[in-house]
């Protein structure tokens, strides 16, 4: 909440008026107009520790050359095993029929329990 205090001041005399209305914390024009690795925002304080500037617009500063010198000292990751499409079509396959092999057999042996058995015929 946000206190409001319009002054208005004419020929005759001089109103103010309070009122409070909800406003963001920081208006969206100002995130709008925010350039890359900028930021900003508010804190909250408690009544025990009060803090006299909540709001804070900040710039994170990069080392942009330290990324570049690190990517300069990469080295290449060696090749182990040479893998072809072929291999992962066939590993797929094996997966797929080791998949069907387990599924059948579960059936068979939860077919074969006497008690489900009975309840399958039973319906």
């Amino acid at each position: 909440m946000q206190v409001r205090e319009p002054l208005s001041i004419n020929s005759v005399d001089i109103s103010i008026s309070r009122s409070k209305q909800l406003e963001s914390a920081v208006p969206p024009s100002t995130i709008s107009y925010l350039s890359s690795g900028e930021f900003v925002g508010m804190v909250a304080d408690d009544p025990d520790c009060k803090i006299k500037l909540k709001t804070f617009h900040c710039e994170i500063l990069n080392d942009h050359d330290a990324p570049k010198k690190e990517e300069a000292n990469y080295k290449d990751i060696a090749i182990l095993i040479k893998i072809d499409t072929s291999m992962v079509k066939r590993n797929y396959l094996q997966i797929k029929q080791d998949i069907q092999e387990i599924m059948q057999s579960e059936m068979e042996r939860l077919l074969n329990d006497s008690g489900l058995a009975y309840l399958m015929l039973k319906k």
